[in-house]
């Protein structure tokens, strides 16, 4: 039963932050391209949640990485008060909000990665699971500035929102770092109390 009412607050509080997050956007277009992850990642975890219940652990972060895409959507990244409020008190050149977004596109993915292949692959908690991770967070980082820059080509300056580049050439290549540090970090921090909430789920 405490899973359950855990999986329904997930999901209610999952499609609230959806909701308040589409009334208060101030740009529509660029809302949806942002919070994309997460209305392709709801019904997922709804019509599989009867063949798979993820831990609570990643129930938890992944509603906390919606909360940080749904803020960037209703802003837009470069737009985002908490990147000011960071740009002020530590002298940055630009809103830096956007690179929280991409070190938890790597931090929260490395961990739901991690338990769909401890429980449904072959492989077991190690240097190699570790490994065969950071390098597939990695990738879907890439894949990800692909996108952008597909969505750039056919929007044209309707992107640049979505974009959130701020005039930095290597815009691009510090995401896709930002990515790989927040797996490597999530996998150093959570790995050893992951394994013991797989362990619970044996039970």
């Amino acid at each position: 039963m405490e899973t359950k009412r855990f999986i329904l607050f997930f999901t209610v509080a999952s499609l609230l932050i959806l909701a308040l997050s589409f009334i208060a956007a101030r740009d529509r277009f660029t809302w949806v391209l942002e919070v994309a992850p997460i209305i392709i990642a709801l019904p997922l975890l709804f019509f599989t949640y009867g063949r798979f219940q993820f831990t609570g652990l990643v129930y938890s972060l992944l509603l906390l990485h919606f909360v940080i895409l749904a803020v960037g959507g209703i802003y837009t990244y470069a737009k985002v008060p908490l990147g000011f409020w960071m740009q002020d008190w530590f002298g940055f050149s630009r809103n830096h909000y956007d690179r929280i977004g991409h070190f938890f596109q790597g931090f929260v993915p490395a961990l739901v990665l991690r338990e769909l292949l401890i429980r449904k692959s072959p492989l077991v908690s190690g240097k190699w699971l570790f490994t065969i991770i950071v390098w597939m967070c990695l990738g879907f980082s890439a894949f990800y500035e692909l996108i952008e820059w597909w969505t750039a080509a056919v929007q044209g300056a309707d992107a640049d929102a979505f974009l959130g580049s701020q005039g930095d050439i290597w815009d691009a290549q510090k995401d896709m770092l930002l990515a790989f540090l927040g797996a490597i970090s999530a996998l150093l921090l959570f790995s050893r109390f992951h394994d013991k909430m797989i362990e619970k789920t044996k039970g």
